[in-house]
């Protein structure tokens, strides 16, 4: 039987890489800090990240690790563990480098779209970062670029959940600029661990996999199917950017969490989280939200409380 190691096995999208896994017929070996915070329900073999100098041996036997584990944005505020880009980055690094000394085969690693060395925004310039030390370092492997995620329930889809959120309880919603000029591309987490176990089964060296979804909406766009579908009235209206950020922001203090932040809605706007290349998703955001239209938004649902 092959091993996978999975990163975040007890999260979000690691738990949905793992079970399957399972279903293929791998063994699972979860890499995770949250062993006795989260529950293991599926009783995988848990063992520490390998951030350590003697990571390699947390990784012995594997055949093929999975790395879903990022960070959204850097925090560093009370009542939470601080968190950063970079402390992001150090860590895969390491995590990398201990697959290499440990004899994995292959790594299948989760990136984004549009990841960019020269970007001023840490999280696409520290996704290529790590996309050209996983080469340089001559292991086989291929790479996800997924962009927002939706998963089996409106509680785990946090971003179109909060959205929905916002035109269940305000009575408008705001786009950044027009909204009409920069796109997202939403995948199922489904498709993207099934995605995940395929790439674990490929014998090339190095592979690029669009992991967007099959529907692609303007902002503007993606807030009219939600209301439309919703069968909820509100008035969508254009603001500067800085207008945008600041609602945010305000709703996020309201709320005792980062709702969005300021390079997110740069990300956003400059077109980052939708490519043109064939989108290797197949579920469809619109009709999952058919599917939840009477639960979606019904309440909010924080990104900080999965980190407490």
């Amino acid at each position: 039987m092959k091993t996978v190691a999975i990163t975040g096995v007890l999260g979000y999208s690691g738990r949905y890489v793992a079970a399957e896994a399972v279903r293929r017929g791998w063994r699972v070996i979860g890499l995770t800090n949250s062993a006795g915070r989260l529950s293991n329900p599926a009783c995988y073999e848990l063992r520490p990240m390998p951030w350590s100098a003697s990571g390699e041996d947390i990784l012995r036997g594997v055949d093929v690790l999975v790395n879903t584990y990022w960070v959204r944005f850097s925090f560093n505020g009370a009542g939470h563990a601080a968190f950063s880009h970079r402390e992001a980055v150090e860590n895969t690094l390491a995590l990398f480098r201990a697959a290499q000394q440990a004899g994995v085969r292959r790594v299948v690693h989760v990136s984004i779209t549009k990841p960019d060395a020269s970007s001023p925004l840490p999280y696409f310039r520290g996704k290529a970062h790590l996309e050209q030390a996983l080469f340089d370092l001559g292991l086989p492997h291929s790479i996800l670029r997924p962009a927002v995620l939706f998963g089996d329930t409106p509680q785990e889809s946090i971003l179109i959940n909060n959205m929905a959120w916002s035109l269940r309880h305000l009575p408008c919603a705001g786009t950044f600029g027009s909204g009409a000029d920069y796109f997202l591309q939403p995948v199922h987490v489904r498709d993207l661990a099934e995605l995940a176990m395929e790439e674990a089964e490929r014998p090339e060296p190095h592979r690029v996999v669009h992991a967007t979804g099959p529907e692609t909406y303007s902002f503007r766009d993606l807030w009219r199917m939600l209301a439309q579908t919703m069968g909820v009235r509100r008035l969508i209206l254009p603001m500067p950017h800085w207008v945008g950020y600041a609602a945010a922001s305000v709703l996020g203090a309201l709320m005792h969490d980062v709702m969005l932040t300021r390079d997110e809605v740069r990300g956003l706007t400059q077109n980052r989280l939708a490519v043109d290349e064939e989108p290797a998703g197949k579920r469809s955001l619109r009709q999952w939200v058919e599917q939840h239209a009477q639960q979606l938004g019904c309440s909010y649902q924080s990104e900080l409380s999965r980190r407490r």
